[in-house]
């Protein structure tokens, strides 16, 4: 009897360990399944606020869009900005604050860091910061607003872009694209229709509809047809902007009553830093093209393009703005350091009767390729390599002809038959080096296909004019873009 009763209270004390192991085991998961869902709450609510914090840079690239120079989000006040954030029944669940850096000197790269709130939990904060940089012409290597041809000796670094087809024989590290699918092809035999980018390079791309190939060789960034063109509009406005800016504290001059002005940039060191001062001379005369060189291909504007005399007439420091304008032609060379300079050249109204140009005939150089350094010329008709220019030439910077081209006449060699067509010895150039973007409203080109102009010729691509081009192409912008992304916290 007694070992009976035993055995049952042996069973209920078993019962009751039991009983509270399950009790505890439950509790345990009760708790562990509080903490996971407190967990997954708060994953919840920080990629909300993260979220939110890429809310508030899309709001601020969209505002700049729209009001380029605004950075105060349209208050006329320091920051930070605040604004509220409603999800997709109307309910404001957080908000964002935004903090912009303007640009600095005369570029024009924003700074827009945005921090992510989310109201159920104060302590989740998230930071995005971007900087910003409008979409312009400086986005490419080379642009041009009509049908392009791109010889065997011509290499590209950077992407190339045409509104018109693209005929092709040079080589490309980035993409070459063009608006057209197919086009007339008028540099070829015959003006037959090829596809919108073509290498005549052997094996020869078929003629449409036949699929062409990759061709690596050619395209080593790859190419690609019938993308929205390049918009050339807004150039007229930036002309006048920078003309503006020369009057106001920078450097400006009506017309030279002669043949037009001579720009020589030069550096000066001092103890402490390195500045760039300029020299402005009156051209007083040209040279004259050697007996029998003539404009063998009736181009319009032909000439020399090279100074035989000119006249000092101002110098100076560059100016804080970086602003040089000039309502005449203007000759440009020399090096900077330490500046960021636009010089212009223009009449107005504009009329094709009084179109101007810019020539480079000697290097134009940077000292430094940080960024530090920017040159921008833009010509309301071309921007010339005149004759007598530099054997080897160099020049750095954004290249824009508004209505003409960007390039060098062609001058002709001897034949044999004498004198005729003579330009020798200046007609065969050995190398010309760009480090920029070339911008041209016609065909642009610094060689000839019978071997005259500039036998080697290398078009490379400053990246820095994307990522922070000059402010005075404000009436160009389309749009901001991201180039550099990073998340804080």
């Amino acid at each position: 009897m007694n070992s009976r009763k035993n055995r049952q209270a042996q069973i209920a004390v078993e019962m009751l360990f039991l009983a509270a192991l399950v009790v505890i085991l439950i509790s345990g998961f009760v708790s562990l399944a509080a903490s996971f869902l407190q967990l997954s709450v708060r994953s919840q609510n920080q990629l909300q606020a993260f979220s939110i914090a890429e809310a508030g840079i899309d709001y601020y690239r969209w505002h700049l869009s729209y009001a380029p120079f605004d950075y105060t989000d349209g208050t006329g006040k320091p920051g930070p900005y605040v604004h509220p954030y409603y999800d997709n029944q109307g309910n404001e669940i957080g908000e964002f604050s935004l903090t912009v850096s303007p640009p600095s000197g005369n570029g024009s790269e924003v700074v827009v860091e945005s921090t992510g709130k989310v109201f159920a939990d104060d302590s989740i904060t998230r930071i995005i910061r971007v900087s910003l940089a409008p979409n312009t012409l400086m986005q490419f290597n080379l642009v041009q607003n009509a049908d392009l041809q791109v010889g065997s000796t011509t290499t590209l670094y950077g992407p190339v872009m045409a509104n018109g087809g693209i005929d092709f024989s040079g080589y490309a590290y980035d993409l070459v694209e063009s608006a057209q699918t197919t086009f007339v092809n008028h540099f070829e035999s015959g003006n037959k229709t090829d596809w919108g980018v073509f290498t005549p390079v052997s094996p020869q791309d078929p003629y449409p509809p036949t699929p062409y190939a990759s061709r690596p060789d050619i395209f080593g960034g790859g190419r690609a047809i019938g993308v929205p063109a390049a918009d050339f509009g807004g150039l007229s406005q930036v002309l006048a902007n920078l003309q503006a800016s020369a009057q106001d504290g920078g450097v400006y001059a009506s017309s030279s009553k002669a043949y037009g002005f001579d720009l020589a940039f030069s550096t000066s060191t001092t103890a402490t830093t390195t500045v760039t001062k300029y020299q402005l001379y009156k051209v007083t005369s040209l040279a004259a093209p050697p007996n029998g060189c003539t404009n063998e291909s009736n181009q319009p504007g032909w000439g020399s393009w090279s100074i035989k005399n000119e006249t000092l007439i101002a110098s100076g420091t560059v100016p804080a703005n970086g602003a040089f304008f000039f309502n005449d032609n203007v000759w440009v060379r020399g090096q900077i350091a330490n500046a960021r300079v636009n010089v212009g050249s223009a009449v107005f109204p504009d009329s094709a009767a009084t179109w101007t140009n810019i020539t480079v005939n000697n290097s134009l150089r940077y000292a430094n390729f940080n960024g530090a350094d920017s040159i921008l010329l833009i010509a309301q008709n071309n921007i010339n390599v005149g004759l007598m220019s530099d054997d080897t030439l160099v020049i750095d910077g954004g290249l824009i002809a508004e209505h003409g081209r960007v390039g060098r006449f062609y001058y002709k060699t001897p034949n044999s038959g004498g004198n005729s067509g003579k330009c020798a010895p200046y007609a065969d150039r050995t190398s010309i080096t760009t480090y920029g973007s070339i911008v041209s409203n016609a065909a642009y080109g610094f060689g000839y296909a019978d071997g005259t102009g500039y036998e080697d010729r290398q078009l490379f691509y400053d990246v820095n004019l994307y990522n922070n081009p000059p402010s005075i192409l404000s009436a160009a912008f389309h749009g901001f873009n991201v180039i550099s992304w990073e998340e804080v916290k």
